[in-house]
């Protein structure tokens, strides 16, 4: 529920901006995006004046935050991990494209009493997904995009616990397992070709525990990345 929340803020914030800066025909707006000649003619100033929309391609890097879990129930803390994003697309028509991403995080996270004194090891997360894109509210100062990828995730738990089992501090072991990315992009146009990203995404893992039962565990996790896009020059 809390996720739904922050998403739904996050989402109605963005969607109040794009709204807020709609180009609207006035003399005033003529003025600001034009500039007379010597001859008499107008200099079209404005930068976004060619956001169009109808790239094939676009790629996207953004510093990247996500919490995750480390370990099975009763290890109630988890891990805030920063990293990197990176996003591709390649789209097949205005409002659809599929869409890939890389991810890496890393950082420490909290553990289970032990009687090694093992606190705040680190732990590592790399994410890839695939899956479709949508466009949706758009005009030439921004865009709200849409995605729900699925895909794998390799967890590093194990690293920082001096040769101890993951079991003495309660984490998953080293492994590979199934992720799910849904959320989307708040794109804010700097010009045809270059926009700044906001990422905000729940990030779904199911890692699972092989000392003493193969049981799985399903955690939704919010996630955000801040970086820029890039549009390519080829048109659909």
């Amino acid at each position: 529920m809390r996720l739904s929340v922050r998403f739904f803020l996050i989402f109605a914030a963005a969607a109040l901006v794009l709204s807020a800066v709609t180009p609207r025909v006035s003399a005033q707006n003529q003025s600001s995006d034009s500039q007379v000649t010597g001859n008499g003619t107008y200099v079209s100033l404005d930068p976004l004046a060619n956001v169009r929309y109808d790239n094939r391609y676009d790629i996207s890097l953004g510093a990247a935050y996500a919490h995750t879990k480390t370990g099975p129930p009763p290890l109630h803390e988890g891990a805030n991990l920063g990293g990197l994003d990176l996003d591709a697309s390649y789209w097949f028509s205005k409002r659809w494209a599929a869409e890939g991403t890389g991810r890496a995080y890393v950082g420490t996270s909290g553990a289970a009493p032990n009687p090694y004194n093992i606190s705040g090891p680190f732990v590592a997360q790399y994410i890839f997904a695939a899956g479709p894109e949508w466009l949706g509210p758009h005009n030439k100062h921004g865009a709200l995009l849409a995605h729900a990828m699925v895909g794998g995730t390799y967890g590093k738990f194990e690293q920082d616990l001096r040769g101890n089992p993951p079991s003495t501090v309660g984490f998953f072991n080293d492994q590979m397992a199934m992720a799910a990315v849904i959320g989307g992009h708040i794109d804010l146009n700097r010009s045809a070709r270059w926009a700044f990203r906001i990422t905000p995404d729940a990030i779904y893992t199911r890692y699972g525990i092989n000392y003493g039962n193969q049981q799985t565990y399903g955690y939704w996790n919010f996630a955000i990345s801040v970086g820029a896009e890039y549009r390519f020059k080829r048109k659909r």
